[in-house]
């Protein structure tokens, strides 16, 4: 099901067990603090986030009275799937007691979460909800919610603001908002600008890595100039990129294996430098050498275009890397 069909249930009772995923982390952090709060668990609750995962320790908490005399609440995040017969023992337990609640925040980044939804189907006694990162109108309606909530006073166009200069990650909206309450003002686009640092770094490693993926990126381009970066700053970032995954492509080739400490002379998070050896190893070296020999005509066409032209050569160099791809 969806959010406002979700929010119907939740006026009515709330579900037992309940799995919560999507593109929008904010609103699964959402439900699980609404589940915390209105059923008064916060002192009785277990959680387990990731590498803290361990179906016995759940198993266990969910077969116990609560020892407080209140509510057995399980909250489980993670990226990887619990597997089917544990998952179903686990919403059984939730239902076999009136004082115990499951929730499962999945995180489908790396895979779907559909095979997960034939467990919380309300013949077994739970739902599931899936959420979708919002749009710019949605998203502001959102943390004006917010804003109102925390008593901070602040106008539609610096949430707009916000939103944009954020990426539209309403977790991190959110999380600023919080921030700027501290203030004890009116807060306008230009606070922002000097407050709010921006997340358009992390966004351009996000297009590359789509550029890679062979995913459309005409839109994130846009946003991206639109958040102030510029085409030679998209350029130099782009043969940053392309450097790194050819390192990464020819010491794979070399040792057979994936060091980024050797590669880069610095250790990437485990998650980051399994996918630039990911996107290493599907680029073939011929395309490589087409690519930094495009990177260079282009670094040279855009130094001779007049500023006007600069973006519409900006779409066309990315876009033919993907044909080299």
């Amino acid at each position: 099901m969806y959010q406002r069909e979700f929010d119907q249930r939740l006026n009515q009772a709330f579900p037992k067990a309940v799995l919560l995923y999507g593109a929008n982390e904010y609103l699964i952090d959402y439900y699980i603090d609404l589940y915390k709060t209105k059923l008064d668990a916060k002192e009785s609750m277990l959680t387990l986030y990731f590498d803290e995962w361990d179906f016995d320790q759940a198993k266990n908490y969910l077969s116990q009275t609560s020892l407080f005399g209140g509510t057995n609440l399980l909250i489980v995040k993670n990226d990887k799937k619990i597997p089917k017969k544990e998952l179903d023992l686990l919403i059984q337990l939730a239902n076999k007691n009136a004082d115990n609640y499951f929730i499962y925040g999945y995180d489908e980044t790396k895979t779907s979460a559909k095979s997960l939804q034939s467990s919380f189907t309300d013949k077994k006694g739970g739902v599931w909800v899936r959420f979708f990162e919002p749009n710019i109108n949605e998203g502001i309606a959102t943390l004006q919610q917010k804003a109102q909530k925390i008593q901070l006073d602040i106008d539609h166009y610096a949430l707009q603001h916000l939103m944009l200069l954020l990426n539209n990650n309403l977790a991190l909206c959110a999380n600023e908002l919080d921030k700027l309450a501290i203030l004890g003002i009116k807060i306008t686009s230009k606070d922002i600008d000097k407050l709010v640092y921006s997340t358009a770094p992390l966004a351009t490693e996000q297009l590359l890595i789509r550029l890679f993926n062979k995913e459309n990126i005409t839109s994130m381009i846009t946003q991206l100039l639109d958040l102030g970066e510029d085409e030679a700053s998209l350029l130099r970032s782009t043969q940053y990129f392309v450097n790194q995954i050819f390192l990464f492509h020819a010491y794979i080739k070399l040792n057979g294996h994936v060091d980024s400490a050797a590669i880069l002379g610095y250790k990437l998070p485990k998650q980051i430098e399994d996918q630039k050896a990911q996107l290493a190893l599907r680029v073939k070296s011929a395309a490589l050498l087409k690519i930094f020999e495009h990177l260079l005509e282009s670094e040279i066409a855009m130094k001779k275009a007049p500023a006007t032209q600069r973006e519409v050569l900006l779409y066309s160099m990315l876009i033919k890397i993907q044909g080299y791809l």
